[in-house]
């Protein structure tokens, strides 16, 4: 007798997009791996239709057609009226009876704690944070950069960086190894020539995300100016890992705070070190963890939650996803 499709988990990033058919005791029927999940970029409809394409290929392996409930974790699902239209794309699809639609950063949240209850800061392209209570309370910010007053992610710390080094070169600026360092990255020796090759497109923009282990790698020798953007990204982290731990009242309870995305989960010691320092001493009950389970596993375990799985299926999800 084969097993009944319980969960669609769906983690879809900027990059990549992971899919999982999970039964209801929580055995993993298949797996499937896609592109990058873009809405901002290509429109709605083009997104989902190419996530149609992943779910499909889990959906032919697994040998189901449908499943009880969809969990998906969505990147640039970042506002309520946005999680309401792609949950609207997603539910005409008929994958599921029911679809709940998050941001990606609760994927990573869920993955690190044992029940729904904690605070997530993702640091990756971007940079984002949540906070879950049991009874469902949520806090979260808008995140969609300086526009709503963030800082951080690789492109914003590429963009700093790149600042205080033409500032530096010409003159405007306090010295910094940035100036250097940059670009030589690219086999440039200076940054003029540099912003040039990125302002005449011979170098493409993405590729200013490459800088950012450049930033942290001058940071590590020494850099004052280098060193002083990782500890702004230090306290921003911890600044919102705080008021979000104060929104849920948790801030004087012993809370986990997961440390997500390729940034943070980089474990630079000048960072690492700068945000359980700051965490420390502003939210001592906070208890700071580095997650790096698959995201996808977020959204599998928050699908068990919403279709009331016994125990002995997280156990086993989780398990299978290797943690």
């Amino acid at each position: 007798m084969g097993l009944t499709a319980s969960v669609l988990a769906i983690d879809a990033g900027n990059s990549k997009t992971d899919v999982a058919v999970v039964a209801a005791d929580g055995h993993v029927l298949a797996t499937a791996r896609g592109g990058g999940f873009r809405p901002p970029a290509v429109g709605v409809t083009t997104a989902v239709g190419t996530l149609a394409e992943t779910v499909a290929r889990a959906f032919d392996a697994a040998a189901v057609t449908s499943v009880t409930h969809v969990s998906a974790c969505l990147a640039n699902a970042d506002l309520p009226a946005e999680e309401e239209q792609l949950a609207a794309a997603l539910g005409e699809r008929a994958w599921g009876t029911t679809t709940d639609v998050r941001n990606d950063t609760f994927a990573i949240l869920r993955a690190g704690v044992s029940e729904p209850r904690g605070v997530a800061v993702v640091c990756g392209a971007g940079i984002n944070c949540v906070g879950l209570r049991p009874d469902g309370a949520t806090a979260r910010f808008p995140a969609l950069g300086r526009l709503s007053g963030d800082f951080g992610g690789g492109w914003a710390l590429a963009e700093e960086a790149l600042w205080y080094a033409a500032r530096a070169e010409d003159g405007r600026g306090e010295p910094t190894a940035l100036a250097r360092t940059l670009p030589a990255h690219f086999g440039l020796d200076s940054m003029y020539a540099l912003i040039e090759a990125l302002h005449l497109g011979r170098l493409e923009q993405h590729r200013r995300h490459e800088l950012t282990p450049v930033l942290f790698a001058t940071a590590a020798e020494g850099d004052p100016v280098a060193r002083s953007i990782v500890d702004r990204l230090a306290e921003e982290v911890v600044t919102m890992a705080t008021v979000a731990l104060t929104r849920l009242g948790l801030l004087e309870e012993e809370t986990p705070v997961l440390l997500g995305g390729s940034v943070l989960t980089a474990r630079h010691p000048q960072l690492d070190d700068g945000i359980r320092t700051r965490l420390a001493a502003r939210a001592p009950a906070a208890v700071p963890r580095v997650v790096t389970a698959r995201p996808v596993l977020g959204a599998a375990l928050l699908g068990l939650d919403r279709v009331g799985a016994p125990p002995t299926a997280y156990e086993r999800v989780r398990r299978c996803f290797g943690t």
